[in-house]
Order: structure tokens, then C-alpha cells, then sequence
């Protein structure tokens, strides 16, 4: 079922203009195929690398999404200090007779495309692989734009994630779609399993176009919506310029920046949580077409890399020979300060939200780890909801993002009702055939979401209307449904359907569509091994709380899990403190006791009270700390004979 998807409506002229692209740091410059690619599937493996700071003036802060800015090069790296990857991969069909190495040189150089637009963004694209379909289509291609990207979806998730994993997946084909869609994608998909992908049309005979289309499609699956007249949004490019990337629809010249809306979109998509794959990091060994010195890239046998002689301005390393400079230890990294390794628990990245974990340094390491969040069905910290990618889905949270403040679910029957009809305005989706389906019962409340409240009219857009339904009660009386349909294009369902991951009864979720128990993402028992003193997170290990020592949280130690790294450090020096404290503290515990009461010795020498008067005072607070020692280790039952005995 595709969540919400969109279409890039492209109108050109076919005629070539031949264009080098100058972004040379990711690959070697290749020559421009002039050969159009129809009906060919390949796999272009991208990496997108998502840099922020803490410095607003410069970039994007992850703990901060609204000073979203544009940015600049920082300490000799392309954006800022925090460096997260995303990797997806491109397919298209090979036709029988077409030259592959041309194939390959033409998307390459569609990838130098896309990566130059997004660095505007802070986001690095750079290749990771290519693969050529050169025996037919592995999945099914046609004309139904909707019906290719459910198939497309569809088989990423069942056959190419579980042998290749990445995060995101885009098709590029050279089938002409029906009517004027060129490309469609979810909107808000990223880093999902079910939908974190796109359809693309290699519809130009300059690989310019098609990156264009790749570049407002993957828009899409970060949540950019397009950039309409009633938005009005600013763009730096002006129409007879090509205009902004995210134009519903442009023709030639072919836009090549973002407009300040899509560069709002994307940063109230992050603070959401959509994109939790974006900070781990990829395996740079991937990286197609070969290492080079300035790329950008740490691979193997480089020490660091910040890009060619004329943007490095890294102290810590040598841009011509990647190698660090003299005592510098590190060059890069969110762990790596003034050349040097931070100690180990400091934080380096926190938790966004209820279902997000902290990663801490681990000292040894200059990046910081892979983000971890909590597993997928985890009851959602102080809300109402499970967790699911890293985010809590809940039917309120939905409501008050289509119909403003105020706004909260309808009754059950409000969706049982709407969503039985199968029609654009009450439905669970589309089946793969493209056709509205009608929702079962017990899966209504993850079909079109249904609220009360908030705003008169819905508060997503200009294209938003209101579908309201007045639903007889048999005790008497009506009650409200309020539904949306927004009309976004061409290529985009509604965005009124109910969220993967939303709750939708008790124990209960929405996936595919269905109201499922969550007991089918094993949560319950990836929990059990975590000893009550921890949570499972999404690599379905223990993230464990302070104090306790992963893996299984059934020890002393400094809590976080195998995956984030140590809460706090792990210096024996802080080990010594620790335990010099507890003993002074508890020593002074216990010459307050004694001086103050003399319970405790008469309970052990209840029969030798003459001779313990007669000791000093130092004596007898020495004596009634051992005691107080000697007791912690006895039971109730216990001191109660030696009482006897005495």
C-alpha cells in the first residue's frame, strides 16, 4: 500500500544541450552519453550524506531543526561537522543491445547531478554501486505509474533489502508513464521499510533532466511538498532560470536549487523523526568508481579526507595526501575535537523524541555511533502509542497536523462507517491494481483518519478539503466525522490515510493497512532479556539505563547498550571516585548512628553493656561502623538469634 506518493509533471522540448557537470570530488568526470536510456533497469547505489552542526548560521542542527539555513564549508569539510549517511539504490531496465558501460557512465553522471543539488541542503549523494538488469525485469514495470511503484516497493522490501541494505530505493525507467507523470514517491517515507522509494521517467536526452526528477522525487520521500503559488515560497532562480527543483511542474532550463519551502518541508520532516537512517554511517568501500584523495570520503588507507586543495580548511589533515597532520589524532567526526578524541560518554547525539536513544562516545572512535531508536512496538515514553522507525504514531498527533489544535480523533464508529465504503473519501488504500480498497472492521482505524475538532477547514494546504459525515446513532442523535482528500498532483493519494505504526487498538498496530498485534515485531521478547533494568532498541539489543552494563543489563556498569556506547566514562580514575564517595559516605552513616543511639550494640552485647562503656569513643565508633558492616549481611531472622544468643 503506498502511504502518500507524487508526482513530477516535466514538460520539455527534446533537444540536447551537452553539459559537463563540474562536480568532479564524488567521481572522475565522464563524458555526456548522448544516447537516451528506454526500458533498462539497473542498480545506481547512492549515498546521501546528511552534514549538521550545532551552528545555526551554518547548517541544519539536529537538535535544533527550525534554524534550518543554508550552508557553508566548515573546518575544511562540504557543510558541517555531523556527518550522517543515507544510502538508496536506482534501478532501470536494460534493453536488449544497449551498451551497460554507457548505462552506468550516463547514471553516474545523473548521481554528480542529484549529489550537487542537495549540498545546497547540507546532503552529500555519492554512488556506492551500479547494477545492470540485463536479463529482464525483476519486478513489474508498466505504463500505471501507481501500480509500477507498488510493485517496485513491494519487491525492494521482499527481496532487495534482505540481501542489500540500504535506505532508500529509486527506479529509473525508460517506460513513458500515462499522462504527464514522470517520477512519484511517498512523501515522508524515508528510511522505511515499506515505502523508501520512487519511480523516475529517464525522459530527456540530457541525464540533466532525469537528475532533476530523481532529485524532486527523493524531495518527496523527505517530505517536501511542491512548491504551489499559494505557499510563497522563494526561490533564488527565477522562472525564465528554471525555477526550484520542486516545481510541480517545469520545462527547460531545468531547475537546479531548492526553495526556501522545501527547505522548511525538510526540516519539520527531521524534527519529526522521519530519517532515522540518515546518521549511520556507510561502508565507504561501496563507493563506485573507485577511491580518490578529496573526494570527501575516508576509505581505506586514507586518514581523513576534506576535500581537494582548494575547499579543505580541516586543521587537523593534509588535503593532498589525506593524511593528518603532526599530533593530530583525529580529523573528523562529532567525537573529535581540536584534533583529539572526546572521552568517552560524551554525548554526541541526543534523542529527538519519545522513541529515539542517545548515542555517547566510546573513546575510541571519532564518529559517533549509529543512531539506535527503540524497537518497533515499544510503548511510546509518556504517550498513548507504539513506536515504529523511530517514531510515535498516533491518530491525535495526525488529527492536529490536518485540522490545527483542538483537533482529536473521532469515535471508532466514525471510522468503521467511513472507511467500509471504498471510495477517494473512505477507504484503506489502494490495492495493487491501483483501486480504492474498502477497510474490514477490525482494520478501519487504519484507513482515512477520521477527527473531530480544530480548524473549519483543514489546515495542510489550500488543496485540502473537508469531508464530513454525519452518522445516525441508534440511541438517537448524530455524530461528526471529519475526513480530508487533498489533491497534491498527479502522482499523491491522499495524505489523509492513518500512518504505518499508529496504534489502532490495544497492543495493536497499524502495518499494511492492518490492525495487527505487535507481538508479530517481537518486542515482548527482545524486552524480556534486558533484565527490567533496560529497553530493546531497533538492532534488538538492550539500551540499558544507568548503572547497568550491557549486553543484558544484569550487571553493574555504565548503562547504554553495545550499539550507542557508554553513558558515562569508563576511566578507572572515575571508577575510584565513585567508590572513595560511597565509603566516606557510609562511614559517616555510620558514626552518626552510633553517636546518636546505641541500639545496635546493645542488640550484639545486650550482656556486656558495663565493659562497652568503659571503651573510648573512638573505640565504640569503630566498633558500631564493623557492626553496622557485619549487619547489612544478616537477614532479620538472623539478627534475631545472634540477639538471642547474646
Amino acid at each position: 500500500d503506498i502511504k502518500t506518493a507524487k508526482t513530477h509533471c516535466l514538460q520539455y522540448n527534446s533537444f540536447y544541450i551537452s553539459i559537463i557537470p563540474s562536480c568532479g570530488a564524488l567521481w572522475t568526470r565522464t563524458k555526456l552519453v548522448k544516447e537516451r536510456v528506454r526500458n533498462s533497469a539497473f542498480l545506481l547505489a547512492l549515498l546521501i550524506l546528511l552534514q549538521s552542526s550545532f551552528r545555526p548560521d551554518f547548517c541544519l542542527s539536529c537538535n535544533n531543526h527550525s534554524n534550518f539555513q543554508s550552508v557553508r564549508p566548515v573546518n575544511g569539510t562540504f557543510g558541517c561537522s555531523l556527518k550522517t549517511f543515507l544510502s538508496f539504490y536506482i534501478f532501470q531496465y536494460q534493453k536488449q543491445g544497449k551498451d551497460v558501460e554507457k548505462v552506468k557512465q550516463r547514471l553516474a553522471e545523473i548521481a554528480n547531478y542529484v549529489d550537487k543539488f542537495y549540498r545546497s541542503l547540507n546532503i552529500r549523494v555519492a554512488l556506492v554501486g551500479l547494477e545492470v538488469w540485463s536479463d529482464g525485469d525483476k519486478c513489474s514495470i508498466t505504463q500505471d505509474p501507481f501500480t509500477s511503484l507498488h510493485e517496485f516497493l513491494d519487491w525492494r522490501k521482499v527481496k532487495l533489502l534482505p540481501q542489500r541494505p540500504h535506505d532508500n530505493a529509486q527506479l529509473i525507467s525508460g517506460v513513458y508513464f500515462q499522462g504527464t507523470t514522470i517520477g512519484m514517491a511517498p512523501i515522508m517515507s524515508m528510511c522505511t521499510v515499506e515505502q523508501s522509494g520512487g519511480i523516475v521517467m529517464d525522459h530527456s536526452d540530457n541525464p540533466l533532466g532525469a537528475a532533476v526528477t530523481l532529485a524532486h522525487e527523493l524531495g518527496h520521500n523527505f517530505g517536501m511538498n511542491h512548491d504551489t503559488p499559494e505557499r510563497g515560497c522563494g526561490c533564488r532562480a527565477t522562472v525564465d532560470r528554471g525555477g526550484c527543483i520542486m516545481t510541480p511542474s517545469t520545462g527547460y532550463p531545468f531547475p537546479t536549487v531548492f526553495s526556501t519551502c522545501s527547505k522548511k518541508d525538510l526540516a519539520a520532516s527531521l524534527e519529526k523523526g522521519v530519517g532515522m537512517c540518515l546518521f549511520n554511517m556507510p561502508e565507504v568501500k561501496v563507493l563506485y568508481g573507485g577511491q580518490k584523495c578529496g573526494n570527501g570520503y575516508v576509505e581505506e588507507g586514507e586518514q581523513c579526507d576534506c576535500g581537494d586543495l582548494e575547499e579543505c580548511l580541516n586543521p587537523c589533515c593534509n588535503a593532498s595526501t589525506c593524511t593528518l597532520k603532526e599530533e593530530a589524532v583525529c580529523a573528523h567526526g562529532q567525537c573529535c575535537e581540536d584534533c583529539q578524541l572526546k572521552p568517552a560518554g560524551t554525548p554526541c547525539r541526543d534523542s529527538s523524541n519519545s522513541c529515539d536513544l542517545p548515542e555517547f562516545c566510546t573513546g575510541a572512535d571519532p564518529h559517533c555511533p549509529a543512531n539506535v531508536y527503540l524497537h518497533d512496538g515499544h510503548t511510546c515514553q509518556g504517550v498513548d502509542g507504539h513506536c515504529y522507525n523511530g517514531i510515535c504514531q498516533t491518530h491525535e498527533q495526525q488529527c492536529i497536523t490536518l485540522w490545527g489544535q483542538g483537533a482529536k480523533p473521532a469515535p471508532g464508529i466514525c471510522f468503521e462507517r467511513v472507511n467500509s465504503a471504498g471510495d477517494p473519501y473512505g477507504n484503506c488504500g489502494k490495492d495493487a491494481k491501483g483501486s480504492f480498497a474498502k477497510c474490514e472492521a477490525r482494520d478501519a482505524k487504519c484507513g482515512k483518519i477520521q477527527c473531530q475538532g480544530g480548524a473549519n477547514r483543514p489546515v495542510i494546504g489550500t488543496n485540502a478539503v473537508s469531508i464530513e459525515t454525519n452518522i445516525p446513532l441508534q440511541e438517537g442523535g448524530r455524530i461528526l466525522c471529519r475526513g480530508t482528500h487533498v489533491y497534491l498532483g498527479d502522482d499523491m493519494p491522499d495524505p489523509g490515510l492513518v500512518l504505518t505504526g499508529t496504534k489502532c487498538g490495544e497492543n495493536m498496530m497499524c502495518i499494511n493497512r492492518q490492525c495487527q498485534n505487535i507481538s508479530v515485531l517481537g518486542v515482548h521478547d527482545c524486552s524480556a532479556k534486558c533484565s527490567g533494568h533496560g529497553v530493546c532498541n531497533n538492532n534488538k539489543n538492550c539500551h540499558c539505563e544507568s548503572l547497568w552494563a550491557p549486553p543484558f543489563c544484569d550487571k553493574a556498569g555504565f548503562g547504554g547498550s553495545m550499539d550507542s556506547g557508554p553513558m558515562r566514562p569508563t576511566d578507572s580514575s572515575s571508577v575510584m571516585v565513585g567508590i572513595l564517595v560511597a565509603f566516606l559516605c557510609l562511614l559517616c552513616v555510620g558514626i552518626i548512628a552510633c553517636i546518636k543511639r546505641k541500639t545496635l550494640l546493645s542488640l550484639f552485647f545486650s550482656n556486656k553493656k558495663n565493659t562497652i562503656e568503659k571503651l573510648s569513643s573512638p573505640h565504640k565508633v569503630i566498633i558500631c561502623f564493623f557492626m553496622i558492616i557485619f549487619a547489612a549481611y544478616l537477614t532479620p531472622a538472623q539478627l534475631n538469634r545472634r540477639y538471642q544468643k547474646f
